[in-house]
């Protein structure tokens, strides 16, 4: 069956031909601009007809699929009122569904009265496509796996070379082969869609390669997806055969037009004032709530249509589970500041094509009451970004962190209980695309970002790192032994919290970016997974937490500890944890009891976890029902009977 976006916009083949439509409520005027199939030669430039809802539209009988296509607005050229009507400025459809090449800045795209016809890329006439829809594969619990799909094969020794760093890649039988030996439920696929470098890129010789930085929401870039729509479709079904979903991450905070001085490439050139966020007194001045210079207007009833009508693109055409959004408070946000109710929020949730599908938000963006950790509606699960620093204060070694520790391993229960929350939304994780890699984690004590050729004045400085006696990269066996335990213990933990798990590709073999923690701008051997480098037995482990997530419900079940009967709270000795032990800013132990309805042969079994973050083996007392015993289900955590080894975390299995 044919899209069925609700919008009129884009272009859309009739049976006589096809109908253009672009809305601009200031422009003077809209043309048309056709091309050959080159995309470098104009053939026809037709004045479009403008409606009294602000719609300029043409239908044109000779225009079929394949035909290549842009906008010229006329108008006022007043930037410090907000108006940037500029013919000589080719302009890209906000409904484009394909590119026939990708975006590259150049200053031309900012001067007003050059003509850049020759930069910008032809937006396609397409067919409508559609893919099998089914209820999104992953389920709570779940392990997603971030990918960004050049770094992640260009270097694999199995992927065919022409398919190296394409969404095709991720279909090949070696690739897959992997993601279902460490669990992956889903991939989390960073930004695929048409992006352009920031300005101070190109001078620098650097380029961006993870995409956050978009134009057009629905065209994917052909860079990456060179077979477009067709392509994705093909790769989420080649997953989803092998029961792994596909979620993409979406930048609907800012787009790649930047500030005051970027690039004209199409919502700015159309329609200024409705796409994107101003002073309420200062018509000409640009709200940037994202750091990026401008800040989407996710309030305005256009701007929500083409949100919603994008994301429903990639359900029905694709076969998409769910969506990541970036910067998401963005999505909340009016001139009133965030709103958990907000409009687009609602629509999302309870749209019939994306009710069911998988939400999450990354909680914050940098203006005014931006951080909102646990304050998005359900379904909406959330990047937890203070589990994440717990996690890595607790195995740094900082002092009164024992409960930081359990809060985290417990769903975060003071973060997501708000409003009335009765079961955990967070997206535990240690480390993302943003920030250091896990192995860096470990191995360097502050950022290393000089290759971005901004002095290393950018990234994160507070990391919760440490460098385990040597800053970076060293021969030294004994510091790369504490290091890959120290990475052990860390996945450990992670696969043992509660809630939705995140990996970045990568990490579970060690990969490293040479201290980098901003590495957006490096396209090249810093991001390149080196798949002969990885480490084999980091990989095996990643693989046995897995298992032992997948076996257990107490995982799977989101809904928060109450006390009664359901967790407990052990010392190394046995005895539960006392006030004085959660307080205590030495307490370096924790066992965790949690409730598990799993059976072994109609025996019931009962699970422990035991956290040893000190530097010393330790031994351990867990209780024993009459007749049982427990079991090691991580033998890499073992250091004799009844011992746990140093910086590690144990798993045990008792079964009566």
């Amino acid at each position: 069956m044919p899209n069925p976006l609700v919008s009129p916009l884009g272009a859309t083949l009739t049976g006589s031909g096809t109908a253009f439509a672009v809305r601009s409520s200031t422009a003077s005027g809209i043309e048309l601009c056709l091309y050959d199939t080159t995309g470098n030669r104009e053939l026809r430039r037709l004045p479009m007809q403008r409606g009294d809802d602000g719609i300029h539209s043409l239908t044109v009988p000779d225009a079929p699929a394949g035909t290549r296509y842009g906008f010229r607005a006329s108008g006022s050229y007043d930037p410090d009122h907000g108006l940037w009507f500029d013919p000589a400025k080719l302009l890209v459809d906000p409904y484009a569904r394909e590119l026939d090449r990708a975006f590259h800045y150049h200053p031309r795209l900012s001067a007003f009265g050059d003509d850049t016809a020759d930069l910008v890329p032809k937006a396609i006439v397409t067919e409508p496509q559609s893919a099998q829809r089914q209820a999104p594969l992953f389920q709570t619990g779940g392990l997603i796996y971030e990918v960004a799909v050049r770094p992640f094969t260009m270097l694999h020794p199995d992927v065919p070379e022409h398919q190296r760093g394409t969404v095709a890649a991720l279909a090949h039988p070696a690739i897959i082969a992997h993601l279902k030996r460490i669990g992956v439920s889903a991939i989390e696929l960073m930004p695929i869609t048409a992006w352009i470098d920031e300005r101070h890129l190109p001078p620098l010789g650097l380029s961006n390669g993870w995409g956050y930085n978009p134009i057009a929401f629905m065209a994917l870039d052909p860079r990456l997806v060179p077979g477009g729509m067709t392509e994705l479709r093909e790769t989420v079904a080649a997953l989803h055969a092998e029961g792994i979903g596909t979620i993409l991450d979406l930048v609907f905070n800012h787009s790649g037009e930047s500030d005051r001085f970027g690039a004209t490439l199409s919502m700015r050139g159309l329609d200024n004032h409705i796409y994107y966020h101003h002073a309420t007194d200062r018509s000409g001045e640009l709200i940037n709530d994202t750091g990026c210079g401008n800040t989407i207007a996710c309030d305005h009833p256009v701007v929500r249509q083409l949100i919603l009508d994008s994301l429903r693109h990639f359900v029905l055409s694709a076969g998409i589970d769910g969506f990541r959004f970036d910067l998401g408070s963005i999505l909340g946000r009016d001139a009133n500041g965030f709103s958990s109710d907000a409009t687009l929020l609602t629509e999302m949730r309870t749209d019939p094509v994306l009710k069911d599908r998988v939400l999450i938000a990354e909680p914050w963006d940098i203006g005014p009451g931006g951080y909102q950790l646990g304050n998005f509606p359900a379904p909406f699960l959330e990047w937890n970004d203070r589990a994440r620093d717990d996690l890595r204060r607790t195995w740094r070694g900082d002092s009164h962190t024992i409960g930081d520790l359990a809060t985290a391993l417990a769903g975060s229960s003071s973060i997501f209980s708000r409003n009335g929350g009765e079961q955990t939304r967070s997206v535990n994780f240690i480390a993302a695309h943003d920030g250091f890699t896990l192995m860096d984690l470990v191995s360097y004590a502050g950022k290393h970002n000089e290759a971005n050729g901004e002095d290393n004045r950018d990234g994160h400085n507070e990391n919760h790192s440490w460098n385990n006696g040597v800053e970076g990269a060293t021969a030294d066996p004994e510091v790369q032994a504490f290091r890959l335990r120290d990475v052990m213990a860390l996945l450990s933990t992670l696969f043992a919290t509660r809630g939705a798990i995140m990996l970045t590709a990568g990490d579970e073999g060690g990969r490293s970016q040479r201290g980098n923690n901003n590495a957006y701008c490096q396209d090249n051997a810093i991001t390149w997974v080196d798949w002969s480098k990885l480490d084999e037995t980091l990989i095996a482990h990643t693989a046995a937490l897995s298992q032992i997530r997948a076996r257990f419900d107490a995982f799977r079940d989101t809904t928060f500890f109450t006390g009664n009967g359901d967790v407990e709270w052990l010392r190394f000795d046995g005895q539960p944890m006392t006030t004085g032990d959660w307080e205590s800013a030495t307490t370096d132990h924790l066992v965790m009891l949690p409730s598990t309805g799993d059976t072994v042969q109609d025996r019931r079994t009962r699970l422990a976890i035991v956290i040893n973050r000190s530097h010393a083996p330790h031994p351990v007392h867990l209780p024993v029902r009459p007749g049982s015993g427990w079991q090691s289900l991580l033998p890499s955590a073992n250091a004799g009977i009844g011992m746990i080894a140093a910086r590690s975390v144990g798993f045990h299995v008792e079964v009566w």
